[in-house]
């Protein structure tokens, strides 16, 4: 089965059946086709054996994320991206494993999977602009940059990592309300959003087309994904595809900011799809 086909049938099944580190390698393997997918889970898996037969049975969680952060940061040698942090390489879950390097949320993926070794409950967290990981330890909860080594952040750092247009102070209770964990799905949604922007960035628009295909396969009930999509299209000059999905984005919501805007957009794109037929 193509990579395309087995990405499509997991985002259309249920949560409890997307495994995250496997999501990733598939929207990898639309850029490499021959990629092993089992493979590279196996790969993965077994860096996180070799730690996990490393470490006393009755280690704590704090000693075993110190533990995880030498080994994955200072013996592996991954790292964040900092030379070339759009190069979509750094998106690409089986380049990350290669060369060690990433962006936040490719980082956290192995970081999360590596901890899963040590039975640690690791989620993800989609923190405004820079993706993080939360886990719970005997005192309480806390929050790891995978980005930065593992380093473990407190409200003040939280704060300062805010994108400069939320700058100001916020609410302890509204840092704590975007700490929620995140689930496979979104995290793969977010993974190609960041794709796509990087794509964008270099006017890639047919690969931004694929990859906003695959968002919408993730989260088909989102409007603004739809509207995503219909500008791809109609800047592609794909007419009829863009009406339908305006036409959908208009379905989903019809009371949107947007909706009248919306609704001469596929008044025109009726007009000058009835001239092609």
């Amino acid at each position: 089965m193509q990579a395309q086909d087995r990405f499509e049938r997991m985002a259309h099944g249920p949560d409890e059946g997307i495994d995250l580190v496997r999501g990733a390698l598939l929207i990898a393997a639309e850029q490499y086709p021959t990629l092993d997918i089992e493979a590279q889970v196996d790969r993965l898996d077994a860096l996180g054996e070799t730690l996990r037969r490393r470490m006393r049975p009755d280690i704590g969680r704090s000693d075993s994320i110190r533990s995880l952060n030498r080994y994955m940061f200072e013996e592996l040698g991954f790292h964040g991206a900092t030379e070339d942090y759009y190069d979509p390489r750094n998106s690409y879950l089986n380049e990350v494993l290669d060369r060690r390097v990433g962006i936040p949320i490719t980082l956290a993926i192995v970081y999360m999977r590596l901890g899963s070794h040590l039975g640690l409950p690791m989620f993800g967290v989609s923190f405004p602009g820079h993706f993080l990981v939360r886990c719970a330890v005997s005192e309480g909860t806390v929050v790891l940059d995978p980005y930065h080594k593992g380093t473990s952040l407190g409200i003040a750092e939280l704060q300062a990592r805010l994108p400069a247009k939320q700058e100001g102070r916020i609410a302890r209770g509204e840092i704590a309300a975007m700490l929620a964990p995140a689930h496979p799905r979104e995290i793969l949604a977010r993974l190609l959003r960041n794709l796509r922007g990087i794509h964008l960035h270099y006017k890639q628009l047919p690969e931004a087309l694929m990859v906003t295909t695959r968002i919408l396969a993730l989260t088909p009930e989102n409007p603004g994904e739809w509207r995503e999509r219909a500008g791809l299209h109609l800047a592609l000059e794909c007419f009829r595809a863009a009406l339908g999905d305006f036409q959908r984005c208009l379905a989903l919501a019809p009371d949107a900011e947007d909706a009248d805007a919306i609704r001469s957009r596929i008044i025109e794109l009726q007009q000058i799809c009835a001239r092609l037929n």
